[in-house]
């Protein structure tokens, strides 16, 4: 069942016209053992050349929703969407299904296309061949708070 609430993302264009730098350090952050400090060269970062691959088919948008939670996005994430990236299997998709914009994992079973969601409250969806679906665009990257 797709959820009947219009408002599941919003969804902005980056704006691209101007770089989004920000200072990032040299120095790998470690996720085992600290290693003796190095000399911390900072460079900068540009957050748009970093995320964004295609600027003229890339969409942020906020999610709403707990449907993919086991897949670690929860409500209120960020998902950076690529509308040009061909979907393939096991892909986070937003995927536009009887007028409704729904996020889920693509797979293929069989013949049938199958929308996948990762909470066990929600149930998969049977894509069938007289639907008005289509992939709309596959989230290459998550942003979210700590």
């Amino acid at each position: 069942m797709i959820n009947r609430d219009k408002r599941i993302f919003e969804i902005f264009h980056p704006e691209d016209k101007s770089p989004l730098s920000i200072t990032i350090s040299d120095s790998p952050v470690h996720a085992g053992f600290p290693s003796p400090a190095d000399d911390h060269i900072e460079q900068k970062l540009d957050l748009n050349k970093a995320l964004v691959k295609n600027p003229s088919t890339t969409f942020f948008a906020r999610v709403k929703g707990e449907s993919m939670i086991g897949d670690g996005v929860e409500d209120g994430d960020i998902l950076v969407i690529d509308k040009s990236q061909d979907p393939y299997e096991n892909c986070i998709a937003v995927c536009f299904l009887e007028g409704e914009f729904t996020l889920k994992k693509v797979r293929i079973e069989g013949e049938n296309l199958v929308l996948i969601p990762s909470n066990p409250k929600f149930k998969p969806i049977i894509i069938k061949k007289d639907n008005d679906f289509y992939i709309w665009g596959v989230v290459k990257y998550l942003i979210k708070k700590l």
